[in-house]
């Protein structure tokens, strides 16, 4: 369709005002501060919608502000998330903008759920880099290296000691979308994960500082799970209980560590690359000197 009155007039939306429950539903959500159990996030704009859509995240609500729809993309956009959603509404401007954060928003926003994966159902290739983040406290943080996880072609995130909400908004946003692409597994417990990953022979590395050995050192090419501690106490003890390498990053001022983020999207590109470029690069030189 190529406006949005077309697509209003083809579907049932319901006009709300701003003490609809709905739009509080929204603004605990987007403030974090209301119980959140069908973990639901809020999608605003083309771009993030695109991406529900191509990951057909199941849709909730959906809420247009037909005065802020202008081109014809998102009329097209709208229709399609409208088709699966469960529930259809309008706001004015007014209300609209209450709500968003951008100055000039795209008259799109939606509740969405965040996709369920099932640790049973995983299956990860040879040579599989996890990243297990372990306590991390700040959502921007994990937002980021989410967003990492998918640059770098990692198979997984773990979360142990979870201590952020999974839709909080500004991890969303810090994930640009990964937190859709990314296969994402919560752990009960560190011992769980660990057996986990021994079953699946992972060898698990601690990002330590008190490593003997420097992260561009270690070969990897074999299943990894790297680990990444919280902000403020690190990894917790229980990974050192079982079986695990450690490895640092080398500091060369006057610092003593890095953000997590960005020690974590060091050690991730190298185990990645590692595991993933250089053993296709091996096996055409293979094939090279075969043929």
């Amino acid at each position: 369709m190529d406006t949005i009155e077309q697509v209003l007039s083809s579907r049932n939306f319901l006009a709300i005002g701003e003490q609809n429950p709905k739009i509080k539903q929204i603004k605990g959500i987007l403030s974090n501060s209301k119980p959140n159990p069908h973990k639901l996030f809020v999608a605003e704009g083309i771009w993030l919608l695109k991406m529900c859509e191509q990951f057909r995240t199941p849709i909730d609500s959906l809420i247009l502000c037909p005065e802020h729809i202008r081109t014809s993309e998102a009329a097209a956009l709208a229709e399609k998330i409208a088709a699966r959603a469960e529930n259809l509404y309008t706001v004015s401007a007014k209300t609209y903008e209450k709500l968003s954060e951008r100055d000039r928003p795209d008259g799109l926003m939606a509740l969405a759920a965040l996709p369920s994966h099932d640790i049973d159902a995983f299956s990860p290739p040879d040579k599989a880099v996890i990243l297990v983040l372990d306590g991390i406290e700040i959502p921007g943080n994990v937002g980021t290296m989410l967003r990492m996880a998918d640059g770098a072609g990692l198979d997984g995130v773990f979360l142990c000691n979870r201590k952020v909400r999974m839709t909080h908004p500004k991890l969303i946003k810090g994930s640009q979308g990964a937190v859709l692409s990314v296969p994402i597994f919560e752990f009960e417990s560190v011992e769980t994960c660990r057996e986990w990953l021994k079953k699946h022979g992972f060898t698990v590395y601690l990002a330590d500082t008190r490593a003997d050995k420097y992260y561009f050192d270690e070969p990897f090419g074999k299943n990894c799970a790297l680990v990444m501690g919280s902000e403020r106490y690190g990894i917790t003890r229980e990974w050192y209980e079982g079986e695990y390498e450690m490895i640092a990053i080398p500091m060369l001022g006057k610092c003593d560590s890095l953000n997590v983020g960005v020690a974590a999207t060091v050690l991730c590109y190298e185990a990645s690359v590692k595991n993933k470029i250089s053993s296709r690069v091996s096996r055409r030189a293979d094939a090279c000197g075969t043929s």
